[in-house]
């Protein structure tokens, strides 16, 4: 055998026995790929009802929130109603009121002055009989 023929063999002897060193990190990392591949089904399968799930939680959702906008439609219309029922009101009660309120302060404000007028006129009149009486 020639050196070369030697070398080769050596060269062969080495190349295997790199090939089985990288052949044990390759197969974990087959059964690592299988693993996950394991995870990503699982996950997938899981994941299928909880989508449902929440696709069925959407949908009463938005029929709830129909209603409130039903609802709030109505109260809008409410609203409207009464503020055109307070804008009748004010038109056709306010001004006689206004005008009620008026005569009624002026006639107490005129009764008041009438009495306050006749209290001073009696104690005029009781100063000057006084008056006479001492004379």
């Amino acid at each position: 055998m020639s050196a070369g023929q030697i070398a080769a063999l050596i060269a062969a002897g080495a190349f295997v026995l790199l090939v089985l060193l990288l052949a044990i990190p390759l197969m974990k990392l087959g059964r690592t790929l299988d693993e996950a591949t394991i995870a990503i089904r699982k996950a997938h399968e899981n994941t299928d009802p909880l989508l449902h799930g929440a696709n069925d939680t959407l949908t009463h959702v938005n029929a709830q929130l129909e209603r409130v906008d039903g609802i709030t439609a109505g109260a809008q219309t409410v609203t409207s109603n009464v503020s055109a029922l307070s804008s009748v009101f004010t038109a056709t009660l306010g001004g006689p009121l206004v005008k009620t309120a008026a005569l009624s302060y002026g006639v107490s404000k005129a009764v008041r002055g009438r009495r306050k007028s006749k209290a001073i006129d009696d104690v005029r009149r009781s100063r000057r009989s006084r008056g006479r009486k001492n004379k």
